[in-house]
């Protein structure tokens, strides 16, 4: 049983493929005076089942149905069929997709992503509500709103988290350790952009955080080294922290890397279509002194892509646990005609020595995980005193406070990752000098 429009339906699809295709119309090779070559044509008898579908499903179901719904239901499934970070998005989700990189936004704070088929929190980023309640990386949202999001499309995922400020939303989640889910209600608030903070250590170190790569944090990061290099004596070791950052734009990282790497490949690209390099300069290279990069199963995409790129040029050494593994290529296409757009996986990112991050992440070089919370320095003698001056460990002993001294902040003395990182950049420093 044929329906009256379905002709309709295969005449614009056939033309669409003859033309693709490059081949040539001819009046006598079928129906429609369109000749297809065997490739083509095949694609169409696979496109012919898809009419033949929609039209039983517009004429026979038992409830009259929204043809573009339909249309954009299946276009969402053929494209969720690929990966995780390919997606089609109607017109709405296509705007929300603009507001990723500049400015603000409303919402919770949090990267996600498909992993192994469940919803996946990347990373919180830093002083959101997300980060707030306590949200971590590697957390599953099983539901939003009591909604399952089990084959929920990513972005249609991003927006039901975002909202207007004020507005609260209830999470379902599960966390490697659990033995049930528990639920997160969480309060919207504006999501600010600045990526970059930075803050002078004692002994002439410099931390810097990048918290996510956007329009200006090569440019912000610039302003923290001049910074951190107008000190009497310039900046002798830098720890620069990668933990918790979802990532962001390419060329930011490419900027950012470029700054510590000299020459050489930064990072390469590989599809099916092309390789593309992006290759450092010697201009404005800081390589004057030790740097130590501290990354965590939240650093991802452009985060991974620095930390790699540091980690194989010998500029760096990077502490702390695995990287999310997220490395791979999205091309925006849009918007398209009705306003929606599409995200297509087109490549994967590789390491300047060939290390493909996608699945795989970054393996740091000194392996210190999160919950390895309890302080215990390497040696039983006094731990720099004008450093760690609140909590200087004399045969287990906490000292107490000298006036005019350097205190680390109480969240920085539970943070057993950057300890761990001051302390192997204050002995390479220490080597440095030595030679």
């Amino acid at each position: 049983m044929k329906t009256r429009g379905i002709s309709g339906i295969r005449t614009v699809v056939l033309v669409f493929l003859a033309f693709a295709a490059g081949v040539a119309v001819s009046g006598s090779s079928l129906k429609w005076g369109i000749a297809l070559s065997k490739e083509a044509s095949d694609k169409y008898e696979k496109l012919k089942i898809f009419t033949d579908v929609l039209a039983y499903v517009e004429r026979n179901y038992v409830e009259p149905v929204n043809t573009e719904k339909l249309i954009y239901g299946a276009i969402q499934g053929m494209v969720q069929s690929l990966d995780a970070h390919s997606s089609f998005m109607t017109a709405d989700v296509f705007k929300e997709l603009q507001v990723e990189t500049k400015g603000s936004f409303e919402g919770l704070g949090i990267e996600i992503t498909i992993k192994d088929g469940v919803l996946t929190v990347v990373s919180p980023i830093d002083d959101t509500p997300a980060f707030r309640a306590g949200l971590k990386a590697g957390d599953q949202i099983l539901k939003i709103e009591k909604e399952s999001t089990k084959d929920m499309p990513l972005m249609e995922a991003i927006k039901r988290l975002r909202g207007p400020k004020g507005t609260k939303v209830t999470l379902t989640i599960m966390r490697k350790g659990w033995s049930e889910p528990k639920e997160f209600t969480i309060t919207r608030d504006v999501i600010p952009i600045a990526s970059v903070k930075y803050e002078k250590l004692p002994d002439n170190l410099g931390y810097i955080r990048i918290k996510s790569f956007q329009e200006t944090t090569s440019q912000d990061l610039e302003k923290a080294l001049k910074e951190l290099e107008s000190v009497p004596g310039g900046l002798k070791g830098l720890l620069l922290d990668l933990r918790n950052n979802p990532g962001g734009l390419l060329p930011q990282a490419i900027e950012v890397a470029d700054k510590f790497i000299s020459q050489g490949l930064i990072v390469y690209t590989e599809g099916r279509q092309e390789r593309k390099e992006y290759r450092a300069h010697p201009e404005g290279t800081r390589e004057g002194f030790p740097m130590v990069v501290l990354v965590n199963g939240g650093s991802a995409s452009a985060s991974e892509i620095v930390a790699g790129a540091l980690q194989d040029h010998k500029r760096a050494i990077l502490l702390g646990s695995p990287t999310f593994g997220k490395g791979s290529v999205q091309s925006i296409y849009g918007p398209l005609e009705d306003g929606s757009g599409l995200r297509l996986t087109v490549a994967f990112y590789y390491t300047p020595k060939g290390r493909m991050i996608q699945a795989k992440g970054i393996v740091p070089d000194v392996r210190v995980e999160e919950d390895e919370w309890e302080y215990r320095p390497s040696s039983k003698k006094v731990v720099r005193e004008k450093d760690l001056s609140r909590h200087i460990e004399k045969e287990g002993e906490p000292g107490e406070a000298r006036e005019g001294e350097f205190t680390l902040r109480d969240e920085q003395m539970k943070d057993i990752q950057f300890l761990r990182g001051l302390e192997l950049l204050k002995g390479l420093v220490l080597f440095q000098g030595k030679n």
